[in-house]
């Protein structure tokens, strides 16, 4: 399928990777329909800071993806949708396990429902490689078992099986996109990466971290922006999962010392016992192995790790820290 002239959809596009995936499809070409929260600030979130000319060319609904009826609202006319739209940070998901529910499996049934009832042509469904949980065996293929191992995961869980039922019983055409551990600017404190470099640039000598040993396999924005671009396009992976990695993993621990090393040499770790997640909980590796993508779509990233992290620590230079709280933990 050819996404260029397509009328798209993109739930959670205020958010990281939706902003990024927006302009994206801007520039191929797309007419681009930017669901987005809706709050009472009439904030856009990321889609705020883009450029006066980007912004004029998008179509803003605001809304919420627990609302059937702004969903199918917002799903008309459309073509394509991207649906991103989450609940995404692990430790909230302890607190709050219901609004997981809610948005996550209840906001992509939503989707799913408004899609096959406005007849759109392709639905890709964000999935994460959190669903596998700590790696069974690796590089992590597609037929890894899930296993639930925090309410966010298992909420994923149930939201791609929902897709997959939908596949399968209605013929949908929908595509499970599933990013590995995706970083780079504009990406919220929640993450560890924006977590370890603000706290370096705002000056603090103790990096407060969680568990170091845990391995993630980690993609630069822009290569996960071209995988959703790469998978929409892709006729044969219709009903499919597909994961989107680098096949590298790093340790939390190895991370915070390159990022340590680029920023502020004399700054050391420490653990904060707040930061942990229960023991069966953790994820303690992730390994990609993205094989079916690169036969599907020829797909694999171009931007290295060091390129991503010091494209990642200038942007935060450049910006500053306004709206991340470096001397809190956020959820």
């Amino acid at each position: 399928m050819e996404l260029t002239g397509k009328r798209v959809l993109i739930t959670g596009a205020d958010g990281f990777i939706g902003s990024h995936l927006t302009e994206a499809l801007l520039a191929a070409g797309c007419t681009v329909r930017a669901f987005v929260f809706y709050n009472s600030f009439n904030s856009w979130g990321w889609l705020d800071t883009l450029p006066d000319d980007v912004r004029a060319g998008l179509d803003v609904f605001a809304g919420d993806v627990r609302d059937p009826n702004g969903v199918r609202a917002a799903m008309r006319d459309v073509e394509v949708v991207f649906h991103l739209a989450a609940l995404i940070a692990i430790p909230f998901s302890y607190h709050s396990p219901d609004s997981y529910v809610d948005t996550n499996i209840k906001g992509t049934l939503n989707v799913l429902q408004a899609a096959r009832d406005t007849g759109v042509e392709r639905v890709v469904v964000t999935s994460t490689s959190e669903v596998y949980g700590t790696a069974r065996y690796v590089p992590i293929d597609e037929a890894h078992p899930f296993q639930g191992q925090s309410p966010y995961s298992a909420t994923k869980i149930g939201a791609d099986r929902l897709a997959e039922a939908f596949a399968r019983s209605f013929e949908l055409p929908v595509v499970i996109a599933r990013p590995f551990n995706t970083y780079g600017p504009r990406q919220s404190a929640r993450a560890v990466i924006p977590t370890i470099v603000t706290q370096l640039l705002a000056g603090r000598s103790e990096i407060h971290l969680g568990a170091l040993s845990p391995t993630r396999d980690l993609t630069y924005v822009a290569d996960t922006c071209r995988g959703f671009l790469a998978l929409a396009a892709c006729d044969a992976a219709v009903g499919r999962e597909v994961n989107m990695g680098s096949g590298a993993e790093i340790s939390i621990g190895e991370l915070a010392q390159r990022l340590i090393a680029q920023i502020d040499p004399a700054a050391r770790v420490t653990t904060d016992e707040r930061r942990l997640r229960p023991e069966r909980s953790e994820v303690e590796r992730l390994l990609c192995d993205a094989s079916l993508m690169a036969s599907l779509t020829g797909w694999a990233p171009e931007v290295s790790l060091d390129e991503g992290l010091a494209r990642t620590i200038a942007w935060f230079r450049e910006r500053g820290l306004a709206g991340y709280k470096t001397d809190i933990y956020n959820l």
